[in-house]
C-alpha cells in the first residue's frame, strides 16, 4: 500500500448532514444523464476518506486494494438501496436480505476511535482507516433508516443534481442540497426567466 494521495487532486461534495448521504454522492448525478463514478480508483477512495472522514489532516491513510474499492462501492449502493426502500414506504424492513447482510457486516468492523492527544486535540485513529470509515458509513445508514430523521431526508430540487441531504431547517422546507450551488443556480435561472419574460412584454 502507498500513502495518501494529494487531496487537492480530488474534490468531493459534502454538506448533506450525514456521512452516509455524503458517501452516496460519490455516484454523481445518479439516475440522470452524465452519471459519473467518482470512486474510480483506490486513490480516489483514499482521498474521500482523507477529506470527509474524521481523521486529522496529518493522518496517513494507506491506499487500499481494488478489492476494498469494490467493497466500498458495494457499501455505497447498499446504503442507497436501504434508504430508498425505507423512504418509499416499505420501511427498513423492506430492505432486501442481502443488502441488510452486507451493511450489517460492514457496520460490525471497528469504527474510528476518538483519542485525546497530548495537545488536547480530539483525534481519531484506526488500524484500518478506510475500513473504519466504511463501518461509520454503514452504521450511520442503519441508524438513519430506523430513526425519525429519515422523514427529513430530501432529494435536491435541482434538475441536474440528484443529491440527497438531511433537512435540518426548522420549517423543514429546504429544497436545495446547497444554496451556494443548486440554490443559487435556481435563483439565477428564475431571474433570467423573469427578465426575458419582462423584456418580451414591453
Amino acid at each position: 500500500m502507498t500513502a495518501s494521495p494529494a487531496p487537492q487532486t480530488f474534490r468531493f461534495r459534502s454538506g448533506s448532514g450525514r456521512i452516509s448521504l455524503d458517501f452516496m454522492r460519490t455516484l454523481r448525478l445518479r439516475g440522470l444523464d452524465g452519471v459519473t463514478e467518482e470512486l474510480d480508483t483506490p486513490e480516489a477512495l483514499t482521498a474521500w476518506v482523507v477529506q470527509l472522514g474524521p481523521y486529522a489532516e496529518d493522518t496517513v491513510v494507506p491506499v487500499p486494494s481494488r478489492a476494498v474499492l469494490r467493497q466500498a462501492r458495494e457499501v455505497r449502493e447498499a446504503v442507497h438501496t436501504l434508504l430508498t426502500t425505507a423512504r418509499d414506504g416499505g420501511g427498513p424492513a423492506g430492505c432486501p436480505a442481502e443488502v441488510r447482510t452486507l451493511l450489517n457486516r460492514a457496520a460490525s468492523a471497528a469504527p474510528p476511535v476518538p483519542v485525546l492527544d497530548d495537545h488536547g486535540r480530539l483525534v481519531h485513529t484506526a488500524a484500518d482507516p478506510v475500513g473504519a470509515v466504511l463501518s461509520d458509513i454503514a452504521r450511520d445508514a442503519l441508524t438513519l433508516a430506523t430513526s425519525p430523521a429519515l422523514e427529513r431526508v430530501r432529494a435536491c430540487a435541482g434538475p441536474a443534481c440528484a443529491a440527497w441531504f438531511l433537512d435540518t431547517s426548522r420549517p423543514g422546507n429546504r429544497r436545495w442540497c446547497s444554496m451556494d450551488a443548486c440554490g443559487n443556480q435556481a435563483k439565477k435561472t428564475t431571474w433570467r426567466t423573469k427578465h426575458v419574460t419582462g423584456t418580451k412584454a414591453q
